[in-house]
């Protein structure tokens, strides 16, 4: 089969990451994949060379762009001729819906990675084009229920396809622990979040939960791994707080099985969340998660980690207590179970096939 996956661009996220991985295991399985991009550099790139990588766009927000990547995108599909074509996030559905008015695409399908996917309007652009769409899809039932109920698509209409991770690159290895903890106590207590600095994550309920644990715990830090638009004022809270000593930005990386391995305790304090794609890599690598109730994240962790309300610091950091308290057997045996739960349910191999089931009509 000749698959064209279409994203709105490869910075590093869950939904990027996805696409990623899924165009991997597509060549796995002896398809043929091209992945088109519209917006900045593809800072994640796919592990098999068979993949082509197509920028489509002129890496500009303005209407000037958008026309661009437009008639790009076109060219592309008539040179391609693909089977399917398989859109994800808001500016690529758009974008290749329309096109569907103008061209021949045998069968399109349309990804939404999130439980909140923007304001108004774009809900009704996702109402007012989605009959150029063959299946309309999110990545947690959570995410399909609000999506609906926001009106960006008819109820009953559209599909829950759960993220799938290759589970070989997310396991336990002291090897790796070693690596990364080498000069630090092994007594002191490390947690991670991983995540763009953006008001989905929530990263000042995270800080202000950290802030009440120091004042009970001095064994304790916080690194968090990413970047983004609200960098200054994640710093600037930071100072505010007192915690320049204890928090640790560490940019955009490119080891986060490492990053994993070396936490004690990975935690996800986001406001809205389509899948928690990262709380999936965390589990798989036997980490004990505590993570807020949003999106899909409770399909994901089931009994297998602490889930908490979001955007309530104080709730948030006693679960972080509860899960620090844990003695070293309780944390193997509830990491033990976190990634038995993500290889039976959110394994990529299994994702993929329910995504060729789709491609060729016939959704379970």
């Amino acid at each position: 089969m000749n698959i064209l996956l279409v994203i709105t661009g490869l910075e590093v996220g869950g939904a990027e990451r996805q696409v990623i991985d899924i165009a991997d295991e597509l060549i796995s399985h002896g398809h043929k994949v091209t992945i088109a991009y519209f917006l900045g550099t593809a800072r994640l790139r796919p592990k098999k060379n068979e993949v082509k990588l197509v920028e489509l766009g002129s890496g500009k927000k303005n209407i000037w762009a958008f026309l661009f990547g437009f008639l790009s995108l076109i060219s592309l599909i008539k040179a391609l001729k693909p089977d399917v074509v398989h859109a994800h996030m808001f500016h690529a559905i758009i974008i290749s819906r329309l096109i569907r008015i103008f061209i021949r695409i045998p069968r399109l399908i349309c990804t939404s990675h999130s439980s909140y996917d923007g304001g108004r309007l774009r809900m009704l652009c996702y109402r007012i084009t989605s009959y150029f769409g063959d299946e309309f899809t999110n990545v947690s039932q959570k995410a399909v229920d609000q999506l609906e109920d926001r009106g960006a698509a008819k109820k009953g209409s559209m599909l829950a396809i759960l993220n799938g991770i290759n589970i070989n690159n997310f396991s336990y290895s002291s090897e790796k622990r070693y690596f990364i903890r080498q000069d630090f106590f092994e007594s002191t207590q490390i947690l991670l979040s991983v995540g763009r600095f953006h008001k989905a994550k929530d990263y000042p309920n995270l800080l202000q939960a950290f802030f009440l644990i120091c004042k009970v715990r001095s064994d304790v830090e916080l690194w968090i791994a990413g970047d983004g638009p609200l960098k200054k004022e994640m710093v600037a809270l930071i100072k505010s707080l007192g915690l320049e000593r204890k928090v640790k930005l560490l940019g955009i990386r490119d080891d986060i099985p490492y990053l994993m391995n070396a936490a004690d305790i990975y935690v996800l304090s986001s406001a809205w969340e389509g899948f928690g794609l990262v709380v999936a890599e965390a589990m798989a690598t036997e980490r004990v998660v505590v993570a807020t109730d949003c999106g899909g994240v409770r399909e994901v962790v089931g009994d297998c980690g602490f889930l908490v309300p979001a955007s309530d610091s104080i709730l948030l950091s006693d679960a972080l207590n509860d899960a620090l308290r844990l003695n070293n057997k309780s944390r193997v045996k509830l990491g033990k179970s976190a990634r038995l739960r993500i290889k039976e349910h959110y394994s990529i191999n299994v994702t993929v096939q329910k995504w060729l089931d789709i491609y060729i009509g016939r959704p379970n």
